[in-house]
């Protein structure tokens, strides 16, 4: 039987790292400006949990709080990320969380980094360097600033996660939908109307059903029956299958240096997951 839930919980996280994959896809597909397609993409997205919880409960704790703020912030810069630089340095370079997080967990949660963290991190500090100054003359470095800083609050928001000792971490991601589409309509006021037709309403569904929605389902599924680490190794999937759709799709190609980088990013990312997972295993 628990073999069975350990088996069902890595599917499920398969599937969500397969479905998270398609954002840079459908994000680079509508022609909005960044705010307008993030708020639209939680709104959906909030409906869908929504209609899961049916009573979501709230505490309102500091953890809960934050790990919602973070999260909308790092779905407005990933958002913006995708839009300023290629799909490939916008989820390679957010990618540098996992390692970040130890530190910040050390710090935040008192749990020590061990020796493949710390090797990790420079390493995922080369990566990042070399992806930074790919084709600088493109206009990419903006995009990639925003990408590592995606980074940074991404991994704040997994910390914050992990201090919630009391309700579903489901209510979390539901606040933060919530957070962001509230945000971003407000300050869409103050913007050109974005062009509304059939193309980018179907994107904005996907991406707030399919890319976002039902994922926070199947990803909290998953987490409740695998390990941590096990769920990032698993994740690899995103970042590997997200700049691949966009090629095939759009023909949007990463440069050289940002594969490089990248390759570097994840294979010192999953190398630390693997040297933890046999020390916990």
């Amino acid at each position: 039987m628990e073999n069975s839930n350990k088996g069902m919980g890595i599917l499920a996280m398969a599937a969500t790292a397969f479905l998270w994959s398609i954002a840079g896809l459908f994000i680079k597909a509508i022609d909005w400006n960044p705010i307008a397609i993030a708020g639209m993409r939680s709104l959906v997205a909030s409906i869908v949990i929504f209609a899961y919880l049916r009573r979501p409960v709230f505490h309102f704790s500091f953890a809960q709080t934050a790990a919602a703020i973070t999260h909308a912030v790092t779905m407005l810069l990933f958002v913006a990320a995708n839009k300023t630089t290629t799909a490939a340095n916008a989820i390679l370079l957010q990618y540098m969380a996992p390692v970040l997080t130890a530190f910040i967990g050390s710090a935040l949660l008192k749990e020590r980094p061990h020796a493949e963290h710390f090797i990790a991190l420079p390493l995922v500090v080369a990566g990042m360097v070399v992806m930074f100054f790919d084709e600088l003359g493109g206009g990419k470095l903006f995009g990639n600033l925003l990408a590592i800083l995606s980074a940074v609050t991404f991994s704040f928001y997994f910390v914050f996660m992990r201090m919630q000792k009391d309700g579903s971490p489901l209510e979390s991601i539901l606040l933060s939908h919530w957070l962001t589409a509230i945000i971003c309509i407000l300050i869409s006021l103050f913007l050109p109307f974005p062009q509304v037709n059939l193309k980018s309403l179907s994107a904005i569904a996907v991406l707030g059903i399919v890319q976002l929605g039902l994922p926070s389902l199947l990803f909290c599924y998953a987490i409740k029956r695998v390990s941590a680490v096990s769920a990032n190794l698993i994740a690899v999937i995103e970042p590997v299958f997200n700049p691949v759709w966009v090629f095939i799709v759009i023909g949007e190609a990463p440069g050289v240096q940002a594969l490089i980088g990248g390759l570097i990013i994840v294979l010192s990312v999953t190398i630390a997951s693997v040297i933890s997972a046999r020390r916990r295993g």
